[in-house]
């Protein structure tokens, strides 16, 4: 077997008793575009996450995954997922051992969370929308409804879209502020560009801080400037190249 390259936060990595991995498209089971991830862009993506949990040593685990809609909306985990089971929802979180959480994205930021003193772990998806609407401040809280602090919890941002390659115009720009004064500051014009970009991952990981949490790494880069590394739903759009989505991954363990 083949495992597939994966990447992992330093602050998560030093935990014990706590596994995490955010995975690209490189390697992967069958004809599909790699390590997709995801049922809407291929027939492999089952044996794509079988091959992802046992890379991470949690090929026994359950995992819990979610109908992503870019909501605020968050999924409690207080029994193993039934097989199958994809609530629609942006967000999970668990005090139990022994089941994983998944994401999936392809520019959209992947976050995980720990809490090793507690044992409480959660994930989210935050695009533009879930983000601004509360995506992650509403992970952090339903952690600590499980006994979590944000004192305590180490956070990881995985591969997502970069300001530099995240065009959204000055319409799109406009309406942001207006939704949330707060993503003004992550709101530019590049050197010699005429239309406006967004730090999507900057301004999570100010949302992530307003909440407390102060244990903020990254893992993995931009989506859209590595094509050959990671799905990138705005390269595909762009170039016309095979679709897919990247998964990240934690558990108590």
């Amino acid at each position: 077997m083949i495992h597939p390259p994966v990447e992992k936060a330093p602050n998560l990595k030093s935990l014990k008793g706590i596994g995490h991995g955010f995975f690209g498209r490189r390697c992967g089971n069958g004809s599909g575009p790699g390590l997709n991830c995801s049922d809407l862009f291929g027939t492999d993506a089952a044996e794509n996450r079988r091959l992802a949990l046992t890379t991470l040593g949690m090929g026994a685990m359950p995992l819990a995954l979610l109908k992503q809609v870019h909501s605020a909306d968050i999924v409690t985990l207080t029994s193993p997922p039934a097989p199958g089971s994809r609530p629609e929802a942006d967000g999970l979180v668990t005090n139990l051992r022994g089941i994983a959480l998944g994401i999936l994205t392809a520019d959209c930021t992947p976050i995980l969370f720990a809490d090793p003193q507690a044992g409480v772990v959660g994930a989210c998806h935050a695009g533009w929308k879930g983000a601004i609407s509360g995506i992650l401040a509403n992970t952090i809280d339903a952690m600590t409804t499980l006994g979590a602090d944000p004192a305590r919890i180490m956070a990881a941002i995985g591969p997502t879209i970069s300001g530099a390659n995240y065009e959204v115009g000055p319409e799109f720009a406009a309406e942001l502020m207006a939704i949330d004064p707060a993503a003004k500051p992550f709101i530019f014009l590049p050197e010699n560009g005429a239309r406006e970009h967004f730090d999507l991952p900057g301004f999570v990981a100010a949302q992530l801080r307003h909440k407390g949490i102060s244990s903020i790494e990254i893992a993995g880069s931009c989506t859209y400037a590595s094509p050959a590394r990671y799905f990138s739903h705005r390269h595909t759009t762009h170039h016309g190249t095979g679709a897919g989505r990247q998964i990240a991954i934690i558990a108590n363990t």
